[in-house]
């Protein structure tokens, strides 16, 4: 097996991930795994070291954090051609956990680590969308979710929960804390070309199933057919939302008449006034902003 670079945010978990890392370190040596590891201290060090071990000819490089941690990675290991130069490894020990779960890989940190004792490399598609944030227009991949809307609010909110608690229940709570003063967004949609105006609620651009921390908000997601699931929360009432989204967690709320999904390669956003931007779990910016596919950009380990 070849020699590896552990990427490792002692910050992710609300420091948890810090006090656990010895013991994932040792767990990682019994699977006989030959590695050199780093430390992020802040925002967008996870790019720096990943470019680093890219450029330094790691070929396998292990993201051991939460989703914005893997996100943080993915970006440093991606090319300018939009081909990653090295094979991903996730170990989630974040709060929401979705990339990992979109792409089936444990949970729990000990069978993460377990898996590299004999792990299977597979091609998957990433997203890209650029968008702007402080009146300059950047761009971003993620290997799981995009959103415009209600979720990235919730998302902003979330900054200020406490981290030590994990899963769906951070988000459940920023959700109703933020619903109450939410209102829908005019935008204009461009589909690959085709333009459509509405008032919407949440437009969510996945290449996985999940988000939110095990929410199937893209049932039909698949990471590896060239194509990213745009779905979209019309213009749904404070009442409507509440009574439909337990069906979020089963995936069925694709089926309510004022939910639209499709497959596309390319979207298009442009709000009426200012509509926040999430990715991956993490707040970036606004919009508007533009998606595209980068097909079979990137191996993962799983």
């Amino acid at each position: 097996m070849s020699h590896a670079k552990v990427i490792v945010n002692p910050f992710a978990g609300g420091g948890v991930t810090g006090k656990r890392w010895p013991h994932i370190s040792e767990l990682l040596k019994d699977a006989g795994l030959s590695f050199d590891y780093v430390f992020t201290e802040g925002v967008g060090h996870g790019i720096e070291h990943a470019t680093e071990a890219a450029f330094q000819g790691y070929e396998l490089v292990i993201a051991v954090g939460g989703d914005g941690t893997v996100n943080e990675v993915v970006n440093g290991l991606v090319d300018e051609t939009g081909k990653g130069r090295a094979t991903l490894g996730i170990i989630s020990m974040g709060t929401g956990g979705d990339c990992a779960r979109s792409l089936g890989i444990p949970r729990d940190y000990a069978e993460a680590c377990r898996l590299f004792l004999d792990f299977k490399r597979v091609t998957i598609d990433l997203g890209a969308v650029e968008y702007v944030s402080n009146n300059r227009k950047l761009k971003r991949l993620f290997i799981n979710t995009a959103g415009l809307g209600f979720d990235a609010v919730v998302v902003e909110r979330q900054k200020g929960f406490p981290k030590i608690i994990t899963g769906t229940l951070p988000y459940v709570i920023c959700l109703m804390l933020t619903l109450g003063g939410y209102r829908n967004k005019q935008v204009t949609l461009d589909v690959e070309g085709a333009k459509e105006e509405q008032r919407v609620f949440s437009v969510v651009v996945n290449n996985g199933r999940y988000f939110g921390g095990g929410m199937k908000v893209a049932p039909d997601a698949d990471l590896c057919d060239g194509l990213l699931d745009v779905i979209v929360i019309g213009d749904m009432s404070k009442i409507e939302v509440l009574w439909n989204f337990p069906r979020v967690y089963r995936g069925t709320h694709v089926t309510h008449p004022k939910v639209s999904t499709c497959h596309a390669r390319s979207i298009e956003i442009q709000p009426s006034e200012r509509m926040l931007l999430q990715v991956d779990g993490e707040l970036l910016g606004e919009a508007p902003a533009s998606f595209q596919v980068l097909p079979a950009a990137l191996a993962v380990a799983i």
